[in-house]
């Protein structure tokens, strides 16, 4: 989920702990974990019942009476084994990640050492001191929620790219998502607090052609169907115990755009490649400038050369929050902040054959809860009801309309226009660059630990 620039946009909640409510070794990966197989699940053993009871001693014949101890006379056959259940995942995914790792040891991501010539030597050597407070939460469970969240993302993701084809419905692509990452989790989200556990990180982003970031459908509008000469980004966040994973892929069916969709992941790469403990932002912003510009795009007959967008940027992950206070442009920029031991960042990048810069048009995505935002000037009841509702199912949470209604709430319209205009809650609406444009995006999950670099999300697609 793309973060604006500073100047463009109030980045969010600001680097302290979560809300009141919130609170609170790496085995090989199996070959056939992240394989999909269609239908239930086999391994039913259907002859159980014909297996006698062996028991020696009296037994009742038919009438209920005892046969005076007599043996029964037994045919002669080998007592079958009872098949176990297959370690993989259906199609669509919903057997949940628990029923596939029995150990809770979940596959670790994509692994980069460190450049040694650099600076960072010591930190493949000695243990590090620096940044400690943050990287002693850098441990088993974090690492574990980390890894669990981004296996639900790869098999969901798997599952939605098999379907994800001209005439699909962007209402039922996004119901799929998310209904994915709730059976894979476990946790339906109809709980209160249930969100808070585990589910989904941000709303189901769906943004086709111009439209580049933060576009998702609402309920009761009107269903958009999937088109051949379509560019679409799907932008998606699983979380575990507010451990969240942001990553993103773009699919265009009409081979004209492959040369957009090649610039984009070859920046999103450079991006992984110069991530680490130290990395300056402006050598980030400018390697990956470098590299997406360096591509064009022929469409019908028209030489384009491909842009960086220059007002979005990726950002680092905070506990229950999807923006932080660091941000990762992807074009030229004189950012001092650099990289830090403990940091996880998602590292993204939009490319676009328009204009450059992203637009606000009118709609709304999401909405995020402000943190320390005071409710005491709330007096519609309305209004009151659903700020609980919002603090006990998603705390800062991005949530969508759609997210609401799945927990039950109804007629929150006007409560929510009251926390927007109190400024409790924050609206997101779509970003969209110049009509007949088109937008790619592809980004990953990057955690910065003490000796190497972990790219989370990272999988066999891209």
């Amino acid at each position: 989920m793309g973060s604006k620039t500073p100047d463009e946009y109030h980045r969010g909640y600001d680097d302290s702990s979560a809300h009141a409510t919130i609170a609170s070794v790496n085995p090989a990966k199996p070959a056939v974990a992240t394989g999909l197989i269609h239908g239930a699940l086999e391994g039913q053993d259907e002859d159980e019942d014909d297996d006698e009871d062996e028991n020696t001693g009296a037994k009742l014949n038919s009438g209920g009476e005892p046969n005076n101890g007599k043996k029964k006379k037994r045919k002669n056959k080998k007592k079958k084994k009872k098949k176990a259940l297959p370690r993989q995942q259906t199609s669509p995914p919903r057997v949940p990640l628990a029923e596939l790792f029995h150990d809770q040891r979940y596959p670790e991501g994509e692994t980069v050492e460190y450049v040694t010539e650099s600076s960072n030597l010591k930190r493949t050597t000695d243990e590090e001191l620096r940044h400690l407070s943050t990287v002693v939460e850098m441990d088993d469970e974090f690492l574990n929620d980390y890894r669990k969240a981004a296996e639900i993302h790869r098999q969901v993701r798997q599952y939605a790219q098999m379907i994800a084809k001209p005439g699909v419905s962007l209402t039922y692509l996004a119901r799929e998502i998310e209904d994915g990452i709730r059976a894979l989790t476990g946790i339906s989200g109809l709980e209160t607090g249930d969100g808070l556990k585990a589910g989904m990180g941000f709303p189901t982003g769906l943004c086709l052609n111009n439209i580049g970031a933060h576009w998702t459908p609402n309920p009761g509008g009107k269903d958009v169907i999937l088109q051949h000469d379509d560019v679409l980004k799907v932008d998606f966040g699983v979380h575990v115990h507010g451990r969240i994973v942001d990553s993103a892929f773009t699919l265009a069916s009409n081979p004209r755009y492959d040369n957009l969709l090649a610039a984009v992941k070859a920046a999103t790469n450079t991006g992984l490649k110069e991530a680490g403990i130290d990395s300056r932002m402006d050598h980030i912003s400018e390697a990956i400038q470098e590299v997406m510009e360096s591509y064009e795009v022929e469409i019908n007959g028209k030489v384009i050369p491909v842009k960086a967008v220059r007002n979005i940027t990726g950002h680092n992950i905070l506990r229950y929050k999807i923006h932080g206070d660091k941000q990762v442009p992807f074009a030229k920029s004189r950012s001092t902040q650099r990289m830090e031991e403990g940091d996880v960042f998602a590292i993204e990048t939009f490319g676009t054959t328009g204009r450059g810069y992203l637009d606000d048009d009118v709609g709304v995505y999401g909405y995020g809860r402000k943190e320390h935002a005071s409710a005491a000037g709330i007096h519609h009841a309305s209004a009151r009801s659903l700020l609980k509702s919002i603090d006990e199912n998603f705390g800062t949470l991005v949530f969508s309309r759609r997210q609401l209604e799945h927990v039950g709430v109804k007629h929150y319209h006007l409560g929510m226009k009251t926390l927007v205009s109190k400024g409790i809650v924050e609206s997101y609406g779509p970003l969209v660059d110049i009509p007949g444009s088109y937008v790619a995006q592809f980004e990953h999950t990057v955690l910065l630990r003490p000796n190497c670099k972990e790219v989370i999300s990272r999988g066999d697609d891209y």
